[in-house]
Formats: structure tokens, sequence, C-alpha cells
């Protein structure tokens, strides 16, 4: 597939409320939004699901921005496919979440043009998706009932509550004696150290269906000797970057259950390889989440809609997070999200209302 040019811009979303973690708050969600046009004249879409700041991962959003200017575009040379665009990229290092970008906007725009769904290509044999929902950190445990109220409320299948030392073992049981029933997990963001096996014990007391990240991304050995101390299961997330790392987690027995984020291990391509290792090792997968716009929510409920995907992910509704979202917004019916079944990704962009979001906007063209 040969390409004209790729568009770029950078949008501020308002988020319906801010969203405190570990690493701060956010009022608006700075989206790197990629456009590339084939000589057909056909779009591509996709989203980078970088953060403004390197504090999650390495990336962020003017630093993939400027990769794929300076070096993953003219690799491409303006003609991939999207299942040749990680081979072509690999010799640069990194760069997962702007590889996976590329990836996605070229992989749109190619099923768009075979007139195939993303969830077809991929392999999913679901129409509908259980519904998760991340709830951060509170002011205080009076607030945080508050928010899962709502939440269960609106009939989420699936709570995840973020911890970090000193708002962990209070609020999951305050949570926890008040939806006894309720699928519940918790989410550490490597806010833990090796020391604190004993701390993250007291955990298994609540039921939970997992532990996540609870230690540094590197420390493989650290989780695999978390898990001899602790029974709830131990799922990792930032540190499964690729196939070979969820490979090498699984065998040293550092993780019972993998979060597959497409960003994270460079694309939608790379996410089913480990699915599919996944679905071989009886290991349970889910799909997370990174504040995606309803373009990255729509591929992310394709890959969720995968067989091997058997616990509720974090594809919220879009009214979670967003007043309004940059697509038709997903809308939850008991507890299910829509696998969309249209050409591509399934979802196109509102043009206008991108634009009266957008900060910053640029083009890399064919010369």
């Amino acid at each position: 597939m040969k390409f004209s040019k790729f568009n770029f811009r950078i949008i501020g979303l308002p988020l319906v409320r801010p969203f405190r973690t570990s690493f701060g708050t956010q009022t608006h969600r700075e989206v790197l939004i990629i456009e590339v046009v084939t000589q057909e004249n056909i779009s591509g879409w996709a989203e980078c699901v970088a953060m403004s700041e390197p504090l999650y991962s390495p990336e962020y959003v003017a630093g993939c921005l400027d990769l794929m200017k300076r070096f993953l575009i003219p690799a491409l040379n303006f003609e991939s496919s999207a299942e040749q665009v990680a081979t072509k990229l690999k010799p640069f290092l990194g760069g997962q979440m702007a590889k996976a970008a590329l990836e996605t906007a070229i992989l749109d725009a190619q099923l768009k043009k075979s007139k195939m769904s993303l969830a077809k290509y991929l392999g999913a044999n679901k129409t509908k998706v259980e519904c998760g929902v991340s709830v951060g950190i509170a002011d205080s445990i009076p607030k945080l009932i508050d928010e899962v109220s709502d939440y269960v409320e609106q009939g989420y299948r699936r709570i995840k509550l973020k911890i970090e030392p000193n708002w962990d073992y209070e609020p999951v049981k305050e949570v926890r004696n008040r939806w006894p029933e309720i699928p519940l997990q918790v989410d550490a963001n490597q806010a833990y150290s090796r020391n604190d096996g004993k701390l993250l014990a007291r955990l298994d007391e609540f039921n939970l269906l997992l532990i996540e990240q609870p230690l540094d991304e590197h420390d493989i050995l650290g989780h695999s000797q978390l898990a001899k101390i602790v029974k709830t299961p131990i799922c990792l997330d930032e540190s499964i970057i690729s196939l070979q790392s969820a490979q090498d987690a699984i065998e040293m027995q550092a993780t019972s259950v993998i979060n597959i984020k497409p960003g994270r291990v460079g694309g939608y391509i790379e996410s089913v390889k480990i699915h599919d290792l996944c679905l071989s090792k009886k290991i349970p997968v889910w799909c997370g989440g990174m504040l995606e716009t309803g373009i990255g929510r729509a591929a992310n409920l394709a890959l969720a809609a995968l067989p091997g995907f058997t616990l509720p992910g974090d594809t919220s509704a879009s009214s979670r997070y967003f007043k309004k979202d940059i697509t038709s917004p997903f809308v939850m019916n008991d507890g299910y999200l829509d696998v969309p079944n249209g050409v591509g990704i399934g979802v196109e962009p509102d043009l206008d209302y991108l634009d009266s979001i957008t900060i910053h906007k640029e083009s890399v063209v064919r010369k």
C-alpha cells in the first residue's frame, strides 16, 4: 500500500472529571491523532496512546510525533502493508506506542480497501465485550464509595481500584464489604517494592481477581518472588512490551494473568501473538485502557473480542471519560459494549469537533 501523506494533530480532549493516579491529576487528555492517506485517497485513522509526559512510560506525545516524523515515516518510505510495519521499524529501539499508532492507521486504511473489519481480521469470536471500569485514587474512602456506587449502578461488570502505599488495605476492604460479589481487582502501577510482599498479601482476604503490576516494570524476578508470597494472582501490565517479554514472564512464573495494551506492545498484530501464546498456556488475558478516544476504543473492542480475553477489561463507555468523544460515543448496554463491525476499525472521527479541540496540526507529505 502506497501513501501520499501522514496528517498529525494533537488535541486537548476535556475529561468528565479529573483523573488522579500516582503520577498526578489530569483534567484534559492530550492525544496525538494520526491520519494516513493512501494514493487512492483512503484515510486510515489511529491514536497514539502516549501521555503528555514520560511518567507512565518513556514515551510522550511530543516525542512520539518527533520519532514518527524524523525516523519512522522515512523508514516506511510511504509504502508498506500493516504486516510489514514492525519489521521495517525494528531497527529503531523502543517507540512501541509510536510504532503501534502508525501500524494501526495503515491497518485501518488497508482493511477499508479490502472491505474487512478489524475484528474479523484479528480473529474475534464475540460481538460484544464485558465492560470494566478503572477507579482512580480518591480524596477519601467515602468519595471512593460514592464513585464506585455510581459505576455499579451504571452496570459495569468489574471494578478496578488504583492502589498505592497507604491507600490499599482499607479502601479495598470498604469496597469489598459493600459489594461482596462484584468482580474486583487492584492496580498498583509499580508503586510497591519487593519488601512489600506481606503488605500485599493482606489483600488476599478480599477474593480479588488479580493484583496488577505491583512492582517496577523491569523487576520480573521480583514479581516471581512476590507470586510465591501472595495468593492473589499477579498480573503484569507495564512489564509486557512484546511477545518475548510475555514468554519470559510466564516462564519465570512472574505472572498468571496478562494485561495486553496494544500501544504498549507495538500494535494489534503483536497483541494477537501475545494472546495466542497465553491461550496456549491457559493464561487469562484482558485488554487494558489508556484513556483512549473512540478511535482507540473501537480498535480495543475488536481485540477484546478474541477468545482468550476472558476477563472484563478497561474498555469503558465513552461517557466514563469524555463529555463528548471524537467519534460516535460507545454506549454501554447491560454491562457490554458492541464490537464495531464496519470496515477498518469501524468508526470515523467527527472532523468539526476535532478541529475545535486541535492544539497543533501538521503533515508529512510524499515528495
